[in-house]
């Protein structure tokens, strides 16, 4: 990705409509997209993210069925795809056999919420970093992460706030003296002014509980969503 053009990455859970909004979303601009498999006890996320898991639960969203929506949604967009989940999710299914199937299905790569950086190093994966990391964690992931460096804006789960983290610039200074990798920026944005104050800062960003509700309104309305993330990056 040409890197002086702001990525935007959507995060959408896994369902029945996913593939149909993972289009959307896409028409309207993102640039890749992370594929929420649901956990009974997901502690990172917040509480709209936990309901639409619970949601997403409760229509028989198991590993098997969020790899064919995967591949569902594969066949509908040409950007990245990461499914974003849990260890024990992984360890349940099989480490070796969650990621070759998930590769199989489409998946550009993984994001694991819970797996520090340096277990399971095989595992190729995208790392997260908060602002209470330490340097020496800071580097260690972003010496093994796939691609690009997702930083956690805030310490706490996901969710919308009524600003970005004044954590963020302190945490980018910190990952661009460890790394040339790419870094997204992610928790806590949820409106194009937002996202634009997050973007001057890092070279992309993450938008997941607000792309989440805009999502229950249909394919439509997440698509003028994120098309006015777009143009706020783009701006």
């Amino acid at each position: 990705m040409n890197r002086a053009r702001k990525a935007l990455s959507i995060y959408l859970m896994c369902g029945p409509d996913t593939p149909a909004l993972a289009a959307a979303a896409v028409d309207g601009g993102a640039d890749l997209l992370e594929l929420g498999f649901p956990f009974s006890d997901p502690l990172a996320d917040g509480p709209v993210v936990r309901r639409a898991g619970e949601r997403a639960l409760a229509q028989g969203m198991r590993t098997a069925a969020c790899l064919d929506v995967l591949r569902e949604a594969r066949a509908r967009v040409d950007v990245p795809l990461i499914p974003m989940t849990y260890a024990s999710i992984l360890e349940a299914y099989g480490w070796e056999r969650f990621a070759a199937d998930a590769h199989e299905a489409g998946a550009t790569s993984l994001i694991v919420a819970d797996l520090p950086a340096g277990e399971r190093p095989d595992l190729g994966r995208v790392q997260l970093v908060a602002p209470t990391s330490t340097d020496a964690r800071i580097k260690a992931a972003a010496e093994q992460t796939d691609g690009w460096l997702y930083l956690v804006t805030v310490t706490g789960t996901t969710g919308a706030r009524d600003g970005v983290s004044p954590a963020l610039a302190g945490l980018v200074e910190r990952a661009r003296a460890a790394t040339d990798k790419p870094l997204y920026a992610g928790f806590g944005i949820s409106t194009p002014e937002q996202a634009r104050e997050a973007a001057n800062l890092a070279d992309g960003v993450v938008v997941g509980s607000r792309a989440v509700e805009v999502a229950e309104q249909g394919p439509e309305a997440l698509r003028d969503y994120v098309e006015s993330l777009r143009d706020a990056l783009d701006s």
